[in-house]
C-alpha cells in the first residue's frame, strides 16, 4: 500500500484558482474580440509594461536584436536548433503518404498536407524561454507551414534578443513581442494589424493554457500545456542528490509546478526529502521551487515496482525520468506520460532546452489521450478516392444505396443508384435500394 511521506495541497485550493483564471480569459478574449488591437495593446501596456505602436518587429529590429546575441549564445542557439530539426525531419519521414488499390478499380489514399497558418507561443515573461522557439518554430518550419507567426512577451521591458534570434532562425516570418492572453487571442481572433492563424501552439503559464482551451475549435492546438510536472522514479540504485536535483531543478519553473517522487526505497525517500532541503538553502530560484515543493510536492512510497507503474499510469504526468534497476521495463509498460528520461545519464532539462526530443507535452493527464507537440501536429491526415472503373462504380454504388436506405437516406442512396444505372445498366427504382 503506497505511503506519502509528503503530500500536495487538497485538489480543491486549485479548483478555486481554476475558477478564477477561467473567468479572467473569458473576459478578456471577450474585449480582444469586440475592440481588437486597442485590447491587446491595454492589455499589454497593464500586464507587462510594454507598448508601442506595432508589437510586430521589422526586419531591421530582427537584425539589430540579433547583433546583441554573444558568439557562443548563438552557436548554443544553433546547435539546438540542429538537434530539434533533425529528429523531426527523422519523424517526418515515418509519415509517408498512401494510395492503395482496396478493391479492383477502387483507389483509396492519403497525403500529410501542412496547415497553412501556425502562431507559436514562446514564454518568456520571467524566464526567457530560447528553447520553446526551438521546439515550436523550428519543427513547424519541418513541417512545411507556409506561414509561422510567433509571439513572445518582452523580458524586463525589451525583446530578449536570445529568444528572438530562435524564433528568426527556426524559421518565423512574422515577430510579435505581445504575451499571455492579449498575444494568443490575437493570433488566433485576429484584429486590425495581426491576420489570424489556424493553430496556436507551445506552452505558458495558466493564463495561456486557458485561453487555448476556451479558444481551441476557433483554431487548432496543439495541446493542453499546463504547469510544468515532474515525475521521478527510483529505486535503491541512485541516489538522492540525483533525485532532489532533478526534482527541485523542475520546480522552478512556477509557483504551481508539481514535482513528484516516487520509489520503493524508504532510504532513497528519507534522503530524497533532505537533499531537497539542503538544495533549496543555495539555489537562486529557490523562492519560486520551494513554493512549487511546498504546495504541489509529493514522496510517496510504494510496495512493489508494480505498484509504482499503476500510480505512475494514473498521474499521467509530463515528465516521468526513471532512474532503477529496469528503466526498459517501465519504458515497455508505461503508458501514461508525455516523455520519458530513461536512466541517471539523462534528465528533463537535457529535453526540455537541447537534446532534440520536443518539450511541450501534455499535462493535467491529458497523457492519457495524446503525446507531446511534434512535427505531425503541424500535418493534416487528408484521404482521398478516385474509382477507376465502370464496374467498381456499380459494385460500390450497390452496396452504398442499400446501406442508405437501410439508415433512411434516401438522397445518399440516390447519389448511389444514379451510378448503378449509369455505369451498371441496372435500372433502380428512383428512392429504392439496388438489389
Amino acid at each position: 500500500m503506497a505511503k506519502h511521506l509528503k503530500s500536495a495541497i487538497p485538489a480543491a485550493r486549485r479548483e478555486t484558482e481554476d475558477a478564477r483564471i477561467r473567468a479572467a480569459v473569458e473576459s478578456a478574449l471577450d474585449d480582444i474580440s469586440a475592440r481588437g488591437d486597442a485590447a491587446v495593446g491595454e492589455m499589454s501596456d497593464r500586464f507587462d509594461g510594454f507598448s508601442r505602436a506595432s508589437f510586430r518587429l521589422s526586419e531591421s529590429e530582427i537584425a539589430a536584436l540579433m547583433g546583441k546575441v554573444s558568439d557562443r549564445d548563438m552557436a548554443d542557439i544553433k546547435f539546438a536548433q540542429t538537434q530539434v530539426r533533425a529528429f523531426a525531419e527523422a519523424q517526418r519521414k515515418t509519415m509517408r503518404d498512401l494510395e492503395v488499390e482496396t478493391r479492383p478499380g477502387v483507389v483509396l489514399g492519403h497525403k500529410h498536407v501542412p496547415v497553412q497558418s501556425v502562431g507559436c507561443y514562446v514564454p518568456g515573461g520571467k524566464f526567457p524561454m530560447v528553447a520553446s522557439a526551438h521546439m515550436s518554430v523550428a519543427t513547424a518550419a519541418v513541417a512545411g507551414v507556409p506561414r509561422i507567426v510567433a509571439a513572445t512577451p518582452p523580458f524586463k521591458g525589451a525583446p530578449n534578443p536570445a529568444v528572438i534570434a530562435a524564433m528568426h532562425l527556426g524559421g518565423a516570418h512574422e515577430i510579435y513581442v505581445l504575451g499571455g492572453i492579449q498575444a494568443v487571442g490575437a493570433l488566433a481572433i485576429g484584429t486590425e494589424t495581426i491576420d489570424p492563424v489556424n493553430m496556436i501552439v507551445g506552452p505558458g503559464n495558466a493564463y495561456v493554457a486557458e485561453a487555448k482551451r476556451q479558444l481551441y475549435g476557433r483554431v487548432g492546438i496543439d495541446l493542453f500545456a499546463g504547469p510544468t510536472e515532474t515525475l521521478v522514479i527510483g529505486d535503491d540504485t541512485v541516489d538522492g542528490e540525483l533525485c532532489a536535483t532533478d526534482l527541485v531543478g523542475q520546480a522552478e519553473h512556477g509557483y504551481n509546478s508539481p514535482a513528484v517522487l516516487l520509489t520503493t526505497s524508504e532510504i532513497l525517500a528519507r534522503n530524497t526529502l533532505a537533499e531537497v532541503e539542503r538544495l533549496l538553502q543555495v539555489l537562486p530560484t529557490a523562492e519560486t521551487a520551494a513554493a512549487s515543493w511546498r504546495d504541489y510536492g509529493e514522496v510517496i512510497l510504494c510496495d512493489s515496482h508494480g505498484e509504482v507503474l499503476a500510480i505512475a499510469d494514473r498521474l499521467a504526468f509530463e515528465h516521468v525520468q526513471v532512474m532503477t534497476d529496469r528503466d526498459e521495463w517501465y519504458l515497455a509498460n508505461l503508458k501514461n506520460f508525455g516523455a520519458l528520461f530513461l536512466g541517471p545519464r539523462t534528465n528533463v532539462a537535457f529535453g526540455d532546452k537541447v537534446i532534440g526530443t520536443n518539450h511541450t507535452l501534455p499535462t493535467r493527464q491529458a497523457a492519457t489521450y495524446t503525446g507531446g507537440l511534434w512535427v505531425g501536429k503541424f500535418l493534416k491526415t487528408c484521404t482521398y478516392q478516385r474509382v477507376l472503373t465502370d464496374a467498381a462504380s456499380a459494385e460500390i454504388g450497390a452496396y452504398c444505396s442499400r446501406l442508405s436506405v437501410l439508415e433512411g437516406f434516401i438522397g445518399h442512396a440516390e447519389q448511389a443508384n444514379v451510378r448503378v444505372r449509369r455505369y451498371g445498366g441496372r435500372n433502380v427504382p428512383y428512392g429504392g435500394a439496388a438489389g
